[in-house]
Order: structure tokens, then C-alpha cells, then sequence
């Protein structure tokens, strides 16, 4: 997974985000993981970091657990200041994290363009707000 984190809070986040993960992990499967971060993308005000999780799991619970992880490591990066995504855009892997970032209004403006431009409600309904 990935975000975006201004210099004065990638120490603190990279701490927060792998250790949520790490524990998150332990707790989905009853075994330690793995957690590795780099960067993809690296600017002025703040690196992009791309955090990987290696993990044993369950045969049977792999969706089970995988979201718990996914929650947990998406909860540990809006805490820590990050942005949810950066440039695989948002998706529904993303979307519960998206929400509680998006202003309501732009939500409300691409309600009203899809509207117009997709009466249908053909393309990617419920990708980035609901119809």
C-alpha cells in the first residue's frame, strides 16, 4: 500500500504504520510477519512511501485476514498524517480511508458531474462515491 507523508512525519508514520501492520499481522494470523517500506516517489515536502507485508496465512481465511491487516494499516496511516494514496489512485481496496479524507463537497460535485456525463451510472459505480 501506499502514501504520501510530509519529511517532518515520516519518521513518526513510518514507525506508527509498520508497527500497526506488524501487529495486525500477529494478531490475523498467530505468526510475525514482515513489513518493508520504500520509496517510490521522493519531493520537496515529503517522500512517497510504499509499505509491503509478507505474511503466512490461513488457507480459507486469506480474505479475512488480508482485510484485517488492511484496515489496520490503513487506520495507522490516516492517524499518522498520510494520504491514503498517491498514485494508484483509490479504488475500492481504499475507499473507507477515502471517505474520511475527501471533502463532503467534492464528493457532492462529482455526484452532480456523473450526473450529467453518466446518467447510466455505468462507469465504476461506487469506485469513489456511491450513486
Amino acid at each position: 500500500f501506499e502514501t504520501a507523508v510530509t519529511w517532518d512525519r515520516f519518521e513518526a508514520a513510518h514507525a506508527a504504520i509498520t508497527r500497526a501492520t506488524a501487529d495486525a499481522i500477529r494478531t490475523a494470523t498467530g505468526r510475525p510477519g514482515q513489513v518493508t517500506c520504500r520509496f517510490t516517489h521522493v519531493y520537496p515536502d515529503g517522500p512517497a512511501p510504499y509499505f509491503t507485508f509478507h505474511a503466512l496465512g490461513r488457507h480459507g481465511a486469506l480474505l479475512e485476514q488480508w482485510r484485517a491487516i488492511k484496515k489496520a494499516a490503513g487506520d495507522a496511516l490516516l492517524a499518522a498524517g498520510g494520504t491514503i494514496t498517491h498514485h494508484h489512485a483509490v479504488g475500492r481496496d481504499h475507499r473507507p480511508w477515502y471517505d474520511r479524507q475527501r471533502p463532503n463537497l467534492f464528493a457532492e460535485a462529482l455526484r452532480a458531474a456523473k450526473r450529467v456525463l453518466d446518467p447510466q451510472g455505468v462507469l465504476n459505480p461506487g469506485v469513489l462515491i456511491d450513486p
